[in-house]
């Protein structure tokens, strides 16, 4: 007999419920729109809209909303042209004061965001947006922690009073130690062996022997070899921490479903949906400067009288600040960025002069705090360090290289013992909010290069979304002819759960924040083919069973029960495919495979068990049914 147990048909109205729920907010397009956010603690208020609404006003610029936010000002217009327009305007019209960003703002009503209801995010393909390929330094990379290995070893050395003459760097896996006296060798060698730390795979710290350092001694000197590994372990924890760094920069600049993808060994791809505005992008998310905090050993004077004599210390070197004035600072690091972990642009209370308020992590403040309660009176320099990519055309070939911009903006004397949080001055207005905005993101690990750039305009996204909406949409309406015509009622009932189908997709993908591409619409074509495919199998076992002479209401249980098994072995197959190629593809690969996989699992329930219950529904009370029309 023809059963369907009743809790299946609360379950499969408890899937439509939500899928039409969750697939909803794809019918509300989201406005253009521009964002302005202030840059230097100025106030997002009804004064700064009413100069937002004459700035556009003067241009003819009407704008469909003007949503005040509590960070920001969210202005909605009428399409991408328009918003460029209210952009080129409002720039200079609010200067430096605001920034100002190309976006793209939702228009789902509150109650369905409520419940947590979004649309679907679009690839760069799809809404246009900004695509960038980055690579990292490796050798900048490898040089910052060398750097970070030869202060530790002059710090542990330092600590336990064992006197050195120097430590450096031979090459980038050795480096020698030169101590005072030979006597000291084996306990030098010994103390570095147990406080050295070296880098795990997750770029967690570990002793260095178990990161296969190896230590000699020979004579006065003791020599620390890093294995290949650990360059291998350096190079891949910097790129992995420039990712979540980056991920920081790029949730500052509010954009919706970014996508940070590693590429081979140094290179990143960074995507931006629905940014057009590649210049304030590239300006924060490429964005190299730092703060270095350095013990001042010679002033202004003791420096010009070094360089006059070719005679600098070997524990210092020559800085300059902005003046071009001269000073020496210790080699020895004392804080730098990636010791800071939040910035804040102010205003000094007794000069009036920008400033940044620094709070370091418990490392940094307790270095900070050693250093100066032993050194009151005496002065700190505070270095800007900027890397500055260059461009070069060398034998018609474009060679890449970078400069390093760094400068004193303070040296100023230590009044009092400095802890985790302090202000530091120096920096114009601009450069304060700057660096602020920077350090409160992170510090790169190393420098990254943009070595390609793409815009894909909002129109040719459009365009795309229209191609792939009507391929999705003839694949659809073809089956749906088919199928009326060649199985009648029950390709009535098959139309009813396609349809269930795409919409649990789309919702499916929507609930988890998964990412519609170009190849995702094939993958969603493909999805109506195959359930297409199982709902075949479902009415031609059913014909069969009527051609064999079996009653209409057990040929249905019949064709349902003898398909499944079928239905199941053959996409279990095509989801193990869609599985590798998740696994193991990239970029346009993933999106078809993720769609792929939704559309398997739900067309799977939609033909087995959706399909049996309307059935059920329709001709399991006949009981003196004589014929099916199909």
């Amino acid at each position: 007999m023809l059963e369907f147990p009743r809790w299946k048909y609360v379950a499969i109205l408890l899937v439509v419920v939500l899928s039409g729920l969750y697939a909803l907010p794809n019918l509300y397009p989201s406005d253009s729109s521009v964002q302005i956010t202030p840059s230097r603690g100025f106030a997002v208020d009804q004064a700064l809209r009413q100069r937002v609404e004459a700035g556009l006003k003067k241009v003819g610029v009407v704008p469909k909303a003007i949503d005040l936010e509590s960070d920001h000002l969210l202005v909605r217009l009428a399409s991408a042209d328009v918003q460029t327009k209210a952009a080129d305007t409002l720039r200079p019209e609010l200067g430096d004061d605001y920034s100002v960003a190309l976006n793209l703002a939702s228009t789902v009503p509150a109650w369905l965001e409520a419940l947590h209801a979004r649309p679907m995010s679009l690839g760069l393909d799809l809404q246009g947006g900004v695509h960038f390929l980055m690579q990292v330094d490796q050798k900048a990379a490898l040089a910052k922690t060398i750097e970070s290995y030869l202060d530790s070893i002059r710090v542990i050395l330092r600590d336990n009073k064992v006197g050195y003459t120097a430590v450096n760097k031979l090459d980038d896996s050795h480096i020698a130690v030169t101590l005072v006296s030979e006597n000291d060798a084996a306990k030098a060698r010994q103390l570095i062996s147990e406080n050295l730390t070296g880098t795990s795979d997750g770029g967690v710290a570990v002793p260095g022997l178990s990161a296969g350092f190896s230590y000699t001694t020979e004579g006065k000197q003791v020599m620390v070899t890093l294995p290949a590994a650990e360059l291998g372990r350096i190079a891949s924890n910097a790129i992995e921490q420039n990712r979540t760094v980056i991920a920081n920069r790029v949730n500052a600049i509010g954009v919706a479903e970014p996508v940070l993808q590693r590429q081979g060994d140094d290179r990143l791809v960074v995507e931006l949906p629905g940014l057009q505005d590649t210049a304030r992008a590239k300006d924060i998310i490429g964005a190299t400067a730092t703060l270095e905090f350095r013990a001042v050993t010679g002033d202004e004077a003791a420096a010009a009288a070094a360089l006059r004599d070719g005679n600098i210390p070997g524990d210092s070197r020559i800085y300059y600040d902005q003046n071009k004035q001269a000073l020496l600072l210790s080699k020895r690091l004392l804080v730098s960025g990636d010791q800071l972990v939040n910035a804040a642009p102010q205003t000094d209370s007794q000069t009036g002069s920008p400033s940044v308020l620094i709070t370091l992590n418990g490392a940094g403040g307790k270095r900070m705090f050693d250093h100066t309660i032993d050194n009151v009176g005496k002065r700190i320099g505070i270095v800007y360090v900027e890397r500055v990519p260059t461009l070069s055309v060398v034998d018609g070939k474009e060679v890449r290289s970078s400069r390093v911009d760094e400068y004193v903006i303070s040296s100023a004397t230590t009044k009092e013992p400095l802890g985790k949080t302090f202000q530091t001055t120096g920096l114009g207005k601009e450069e304060a909010n700057k660096l602020a905005e920077q350090l409160k993101a992170g510090a790169l690990a190393a420098p990254m290069d943009f070595i390609e750039e793409r815009v894909v305009g909002p129109s040719l996204g459009a365009e795309n979304v229209e191609r792939g909406t009507k391929a999705v949409m003839f694949s659809f309406l073809f089956a749906l002819a088919f199928f009326l015509v060649y199985y009648r009622m029950f390709g009535l009932i098959t139309c009813v759960a396609l349809l269930l189908n795409l919409v649990m997709v789309v919702a499916v993908m929507s609930m988890f924040g998964a990412t519609m591409t170009l190849p995702g619409f094939a993958g969603l074509a493909l999805t109506i083919g195959m359930s297409v495919d199982a709902n075949v199998l479902i009415n031609e076992r059913i014909r069969e069973e009527l051609r064999a002479g079996v009653p209409p209401l057990a040929a249905i249980a019949t064709g349902y029960d003898k398909a499944s098994g079928t239905i199941f072995d053959s996409n279990m197959t095509a989801l193990l495919a869609g599985v590798a190629l998740y696994a193991f593809g990239t970029g346009p690969l993933k999106g078809f495979a993720v769609t792929m996989i939704i559309g398997i699992l739900t067309s799977v329930f939609t033909a087995v068990t959706v399909s049996r219950g309307i059935a059920t529904l329709i001709y399991g009370r006949r009981r003196k049914l004589k014929s099916l029309a199909i």
